[in-house]
This record gives C-alpha cells, sequence and structure tokens, in this order.
C-alpha cells in the first residue's frame, strides 16, 4: 500500500527498523545467514552457495530457526565469498560450495564455530570471529557504503529499516534554497574527481528559473581496477535513489536519469528493482508523500566509452548522440540535458546526501579535514594482501591505506608507488605514504583524488612500462573530437613505446615534457587534460628509470620484454633439459660447460632466437634460469 503522509512512512520506518534489529540480534528467535552478493563473490558462486544454504535448511527443516539473505558487498575482496552469521557476528571468508554442510551442522545445529573459516590476521596468526576486529575494517567508516553488507539491496523493507527515507523525508520539510544551504555547510565536495562543491553547484542550478530541470547521475564508471560505484549500487541502490530525489527537490527538477555501464548488469537490475519497489510504495512518482514534490527516475544504458565518464559527453550520450564533450561555458547547471538546467553528479555523492540529510550537516563535516569533509570510497588494489573496497575517512594517510588496511606488500617486498585517481592520476612515492589523503593534498602532489582507483606498486613494477600502459588506455579511449589529445596522446604513446623497446634517446624525454604540457593546456575536456599525469609523475619520480631504458638498453625491473635478457647460470644447471623442451623456438641448447659435481654439461640460451617467452623459467626446478 502507497505510503501518503509522514506518519504512515515513520510507521513503516519503525517496523521495518524493529524487523532489521531483530535480524541482527536475534531477538526474533531466528539466526540469520547472510552472504556477499556483490559482483565478485557472485563470481566466485555466491548465488549456488546460497542455494544450497536453502536447500540444506529445508532438508534438515530448520525454516522456521534460520533465514538466508543476500547482501551487498563486504569490502574484503580478496577474501571472498562471504558468509556472516547473525547473531553471533561470525565471519566467514573464501567459503565454499562444499563447506555449507559443515556450517550448517557445526554452527547453525551444534553452536560452534568453523575455525578453518575464520580470517588469520598475517600479522599474528590469530583466527578472527568478528569482522569489527579485523584490521581491514578498523580504520574504515561507512557513509557512502551504509547498509552495503547488512541491507538485502533487493528488499526496501530492510532499506529502510537502515534509515533510508528518512532524508528526503527532512528535506521534504524544508525550503530548498535550505536543503542546498544544508549541503554547502556539511562541506560535500564531487567523489567523481575533480572535488567539486556539491552545494554550489546545485545553488547554480537552483538560481536558474527553467520550466524543467533534471538530475543525472554519472555512473560510468570506467577507470581500470575501479569498482566503487558499481558496489555503491549493488549493495544499497535506494540510498542513491534517495540522494537524487533530494538534489531534484533541491534544484526544482522533477526527472532523473541514471547513466550506468551497461556491463554492469547486476547493479542495473537492482537499480531497477528499487525504482519499482519505490514507486509502488509512494515514495517516487507523483505528489511523494503527500507532498507537491514529484519526481520520476529512468535509467539509461552506457556502452562503455570512458569519455562518457565527462559530464557533457555523458549527456550527449543520453540525448542519442555520440559521446563527444561539449565546450564549457555554458555549464550543465546553465544549459546541460536537452538545453536545460542539469545537476550531473556520481554515485558516491549522492549516496552521501542521505547521510547528510538524516544525520545533520555537522555530523558530515566532523570527519575528514578542513577543506575535504566526509569519507572516501576507494578501489584498492595491486601489489597489496588486502585488494578490496574500502572507505576511509579523508585525512586518512597513504600509509595507513596501504600497510594497516591494505595489510602491506605481498612477500614483504619493496613499496614503490600508489597510483591514485587512474589514468587522470600520479603516481606517489615512499616519500608521500605519511601525506594525509585529501582533495588538495593529492593534486598539490602530483596526483589527485579522481574517482577512487588506488593501484600498488612494488620493486617488480616497471614505471615506464605503467605509464604506457595508462597511455594505450587514454589513446584508446579518446573521442577523437580536439587535434591536442587525439593526436597528442597518439604521440607520446610512441615515444613511451620506442623506449620500452629499447629504441628511444634522450631527446624523446624532452619531446614527452613538451607533449604533456601541450595536451593538457589544449585538449578540450578532462580527458585529455589530465591524460600527461602518469608521465609527469613518473618523469619526476622515476627518471632514473627513463634513462636505464635510454642509455643502458635495460629494464630494472625486468618487465620490458625487449630489453630482457634471458640467462642460465651454469653452475646451477644440471642439464636435465626440461627447459630445451619447453622452448618453442629452440633456442636453448646443450653448452661444452658442465658445473663441479654434476654429470650433465649445462645449457644455454641463444639470445638472437629468445622471444622471452618465459617457459624456460617456469619449466626449470632448480632456479638456474635468471632475467634482467
Amino acid at each position: 500500500m502507497a505510503i501518503k503522509t509522514n506518519t504512515e512512512l515513520d510507521a513503516r520506518i519503525q517496523e521495518c527498523t524493529a524487523c532489521l534489529q531483530s535480524k541482527i540480534d536475534g531477538s526474533n528467535g531466528k539466526r540469520a545467514v547472510v552472504l556477499c552478493g556483490g559482483t565478485g563473490c557472485l563470481s566466485s558462486h555466491s548465488d549456488e552457495i546460497r542455494e544450497k544454504f536453502e536447500t540444506i535448511i529445508k532438508a534438515k527443516g530448520l525454516e522456521d530457526k534460520v533465514t538466508v539473505n543476500q547482501v551487498g558487498c563486504f569490502g574484503f575482496c580478496s577474501q571472498g565469498p562471504f558468509v556472516k552469521i547473525f547473531p553471533e557476528d561470525t565471519l566467514y571468508r573464501l567459503v565454499k560450495t562444499e563447506d555449507v554442510e559443515e556450517i550448517v551442522e557445526t554452527d547453525l545445529i551444534k553452536g560452534e564455530v568453523v575455525e578453518r573459516l575464520l580470517y588469520v590476521e598475517p600479522s599474528s596468526g590469530a583466527k578472527v570471529q568478528k569482522q569489527e576486529d579485523i584490521n581491514f575494517y578498523k580504520k574504515q567508516k561507512r557513509i557512502a557504503l551504509h547498509g552495503c553488507g547488512l541491507i538485502n539491496p533487493e528488499d526496501i523493507n530492510e532499506a529502510m529499516g537502515a534509515g533510508a527515507f528518512q532524508g528526503i523525508k527532512r528535506a521534504l520539510s524544508m525550503d530548498p534554497k535550505d536543503v542546498i544551504d544544508e549541503v554547502l555547510a556539511s562541506g560535500l565536495r564531487g567523489r567523481g574527481g575533480a572535488g567539486f562543491p556539491t552545494g554550489r553547484k546545485w545553488s547554480f542550478a537552483y538560481a536558474n528559473a527553467a520550466d524543467q530541470k533534471y538530475v543525472v547521475c554519472n555512473g560510468d564508471e570506467g577507470d581500470p581496477g575501479a569498482f566503487m560505484d558499481r558496489s555503491i549500487l549493488e549493495g544499497n541502490p535506494f540510498a542513491v535513489i534517495e540522494g537524487m530525489m533530494i538534489a531534484g527537490y533541491a534544484i526544482g527538477a522533477s526527472e532523473g536519469y541514471f547513466y550506468v555501464r551497461a556491463e554492469y548488469p547486476i547493479a542495473v537490475r537492482r537499480l531497477r528493482i528499487a525504482i519499482d519497489q519505490m514507486k509502488e510504495l509512494g515514495i517516487l512518482g507523483k505528489n511523494i508523500m503527500g507532498s507537491n514534490f514529484s519526481f520520476e527516475a529512468n535509467i539509461r544504458l552506457g556502452a562503455g566509452a570512458f569519455v562518457c565518464g565527462e559530464e557533457t559527453a555523458l549527456l550527449n550520450s543520453i540525448e542519442g548522440q555520440r559521446g563527444m564533450p561539449r565546450p564549457r561555458p555554458p555549464f550543465p547547471a546553465v544549459k546541460g540535458l536537452w538545453q536545460k538546467p542539469t545537476v550531473v553528479n556520481n554515485v558516491e555523492t549522492l549516496a552521501c546526501v542521505p547521510y547528510i540529510l538524516r544525520e545533520g550537516a555537522a555530523d558530515f563535516a566532523s570527519v575528514g579535514t578542513e577543506k575535504s569533509k566526509g569519507t572516501k570510497v576507494f578501489a584498492l588494489g595491486g601489489k597489496v594482501n588486502n585488494v578490496g573496497l574500502v572507505e576511509v575517512p579523508m585525512g586518512t594517510t597513504l600509509r595507513e591505506l596501504v600497510y594497516d588496511i591494505g595489510g602491506g606488500i605481498p612477500g614483504n617486498k619493496e613499496f614503490k608507488a600508489i597510483q591514485t585517481g587512474g589514468p587522470s592520476g600520479g603516481c606517489l612515492t615512499k616519500e608521500f605514504l605519511d601525506e594525509p589523503i585529501d582533495f588538495d593534498n593529492l593534486v598539490a602532489k602530483g596526483s589527485m583524488m579522481g574517482s577512487g582507483g588506488a593501484i600498488v606498486m612494488d620493486e617488480d613494477n616497471c614505471m615506464v612500462n605503467i605509464a604506457k600502459f595508462y597511455m594505450e588506455f587514454i589513446c584508446d579511449e579518446s573521442c577523437g573530437k580536439c587535434s591536442p589529445c587525439r593526436i597528442g596522446t597518439k604521440r607520446m604513446l610512441e615515444i613511451l613505446t620506442r623506449i620500452t623497446d629499447g629504441k628511444g634517446t634522450m631527446q624523446d624525454l624532452d619531446e614527452l615534457e613538451q607533449l604533456s604540457n601541450a595536451v593538457k593546456n589544449n585538449s578540450l575536456c578532462a580527458l585529455g587534460q589530465t591524460s600527461s599525469n602518469p608521465i609527469v609523475s613518473t618523469l619526476t619520480h622515476f627518471r632514473d628509470e627513463y634513462i636505464a631504458h635510454i642509455v643502458d638498453k635495460r629494464c630494472p625491473a625486468g618487465v620490458c620484454k625487449h630489453l630482457m635478457r634471458y640467462k642460465i647460470e651454469p653452475d646451477s644447471c644440471w642439464g636435465c633439459g626440461l627447459c630445451a623442451r619447453q622452448c618453442p623456438v629452440n633456442a636453448i641448447t646443450v653448452t661444452d660447460y658442465t658445473a663441479p659435481g654434476k654429470k650433465k654439461p649445462a645449457m644455454s640460451i641463444d639470445a638472437q632466437k629468445c622471444i622471452k617467452c618465459g617457459m624456460c623459467i617456469a619449466s626449470c626446478r632448480f632456479n638456474a634460469i635468471t632475467k634482467a
């Protein structure tokens, strides 16, 4: 039945809150099994694990004693799939379908913990039963990720139990200008990359007296290794829709569009389910909760063009045009979708808005730094032990992110750099590990916040090759509309390719710097303007690696294929010939040298024939083959 008044909403929220709380604390007399339903865990058969739980629980007659539910992303992706048992709050990780019967028999029936499935802290070797006691979670604070890992993202009642729609309820009791002032007071800045104050963007659209206005949610997350927005949409789509509604009310818009990549099918499906449930309940549509405010939410699927993450290219795509950026000004808040005033916010930004209206601007502003309030979600990946989705207060240091939350570098290898901001960001070295994370500080140090990608690199990474990787990505994704980006990025890639192929010259470094400045200063949109950041930062901090590639014709990290030299250490070789049998180009032959104490002559590699495929290293049982 549709909710038509605040009184009805309050009663429904109170009922749903009690229901969710009873699931968590067991006061309903039942135990609850919840499983991660994020893309990462689903790809590791989380759905099959859930089905097996349901089957076994039914077979053992436990349906009246145990509930099974799917929730959003737990964040700790490298340890998934996850299963959590309430009310004990026991967290099992790396669960497989064959583990289900043991969990049911041991935990759900006997009340004993399955210790082998508990997380083990690498530093102490101790097994940890509760999520909150794992170091990965201790320094996190969930605002944008509120509800993820707790509620069923396809159940509006659980969302209401976790605080959904209290923000829009409060907003509707305020003047639109007061809502904007509340967001301004919170200090919320856009989480899509640029960090523009959200309230100020809204005020521009509010001041424009147009007959139609729009709110657009930018869910076109395309940075390599980034999955922040996708996980929020998968874990709590109701919060993002509510944030869009609050923005619509504040600026006077009656319609919104979610622009989400088509390759995020789970996020899109859950978003559709949430919209349908909200319409059915009367929280979305005409005269919401008996007020004069009406709002419709629509979904548009992106085809996967990185440039459509730029807001004007995104607007062109929604209109059915080719995804290319528009010259600015005018900005979208003045002339946006179909030339009407439009506010474009990314998923994470809109997910923070209900919290601000629900808890108050002061509460949100109490977290973070002076100029960067609240929290930031990062997709932490690369050469780090704890890969996953993390949300940390602004001001958290890079060292805390990499070592306390990320658990350090695998194999105790040397930290080399962290790339923040994706293709638009830069690489920060160990001298910056104690720098606090905020919008302005990262830019000052030669990188940027970006949408939240954080890729850690160790001693085995070649920084020239990293710059080349990002430039290849940019060249592929450039829309080609402006010459500086279309041509300049291609020329920079050609220079980087020459250097990694061992054909570079010192003049190439000068040309790279000149091109970087030209592309930055003359490109139409942020894709081109920031495309040279990985080059500039690696040239600044790792110039010696560029010089080694050019002068010494050597890749210090042993990554660049054309500069590798495979060598068999004769004193270590036992002459078994396995490497020769595995070599696809017959580059390995017997030498006339026999190591002391060994019966067979050693093998050697013909550098002219070798294609550096690595088959010889993989097959050698004596670690006799090295590359440099």
